[in-house]
């Protein structure tokens, strides 16, 4: 189909994967000429691409981008319709996006001698700088999702992302007030999807809770932080005053966490003694979690790990 962006005349279509290979080529950053501008393929981008279309069916991806350089010629199949028709193609097309997708094509269809349709987007004519300036716009102005709402899109297909989302939309949550399923922190809410995926992670990484279905870890998740908040009601509502839900204090919470949980968990019966992680929170209440105080430093995932053996050993986990 032929069409104009912007004044520009423009081509939509698709190519079987094998002509695609033969009809497209790239300009590398180093081109004598000065004209170049792409970066060398990344194999394991590539590698990741092909395993992704052997999923099969449900492997979509978006059309590749391509300066045709008025190398070829539109002509459409009748007057009745003259902007629908055949693209002759005498010469290659500059691959301005795209270069990664052709790379897993390349592999996949080696490996299982499969073809595809690749679908694209052609214009008819840029210059070499308008060229550049397209591609830079495409990789430097645009924006991916965010982890976190990449999390919330993999609810239903991720256990972790599943119960993440719940502790922001419960309203029985400690994290609802102040998470955001966006990732966009603003006032008050300064805890993302992804920080309580990174949580939670940290908090079932034990053998026996990574075992557990999904509705008794999000109990246990509820139950745990909700301890914490109970005991420590003051601090958990003030952000700047106090660092309890900073997230290198919530990661610490959350490995100490671990530890107690594992702790009260039976082997044999598969219960959990939910009265000993109550009591032994509470074992905390003198814990000084003061942004002026002892944590006022603490940082990184290592400053993490610190603290949560603190919190550990005040919680006695050393001798349950």
């Amino acid at each position: 189909m032929q069409y104009k962006m912007r004044g520009k005349v423009a081509y939509l279509g698709h190519i079987n994967s094998n002509v695609a290979l033969q009809l497209t080529y790239v300009k590398p950053y180093d081109l004598p000429s000065g004209k170049g501008y792409q970066r060398p393929v990344d194999s394991k981008r590539a590698n990741d691409f092909a395993l992704y279309l052997s999923k099969g069916e449900n492997a979509l991806f978006t059309p590749i981008l391509l300066n045709a350089e008025s190398k070829w010629e539109f002509t459409p199949y009748d007057k009745s319709r003259p902007t629908y028709g055949r693209l002759l193609c005498s010469e290659k097309a500059s691959l301005m996006d795209g270069q990664h997708r052709l790379g897993g094509i390349k592999r996949y269809s080696q490996e299982t001698n499969a073809e595809m349709a690749i679908p694209f987007l052609a214009f008819h004519y840029l210059d070499e700088d308008e060229e550049i300036s397209l591609f830079d716009t495409i990789n430097t102005k645009a924006k991916g999702i965010g982890l976190s709402l990449s999390r919330y899109l993999r609810r239903n297909s991720d256990d972790l992302s599943w119960i993440a989302t719940e502790l922001i939309l419960r309203t029985d949550s400690p994290f609802h007030s102040i998470g955001t399923i966006t990732g966009k922190r603003v006032t008050g809410r300064h805890i993302t999807l992804q920080n309580l995926h990174r949580c939670l992670e940290l908090l079932t990484s034990n053998t026996n809770l990574s075992s557990l279905a999904k509705e008794d870890k999000l109990l246990l998740a509820l139950f745990f932080f909700n301890s914490v908040k109970e005991t420590f009601s003051q601090e958990w509502m003030d952000y700047k005053d106090y660092r309890i839900t900073h997230i290198v204090c919530i990661n610490a919470l959350a490995m100490a966490g671990c530890q107690l949980i594992s702790c009260c968990f039976s082997e044999d019966s598969k219960k959990i003694d939910y009265s000993l992680i109550s009591k032994s929170v509470k074992r905390l209440k003198k814990f000084d979690w003061s942004s002026s105080g002892r944590l006022k430093y603490i940082k990184g995932f290592s400053g993490s790990k610190t603290l949560a053996a603190d919190i550990a050993a005040q919680m006695n986990l050393n001798i349950m």
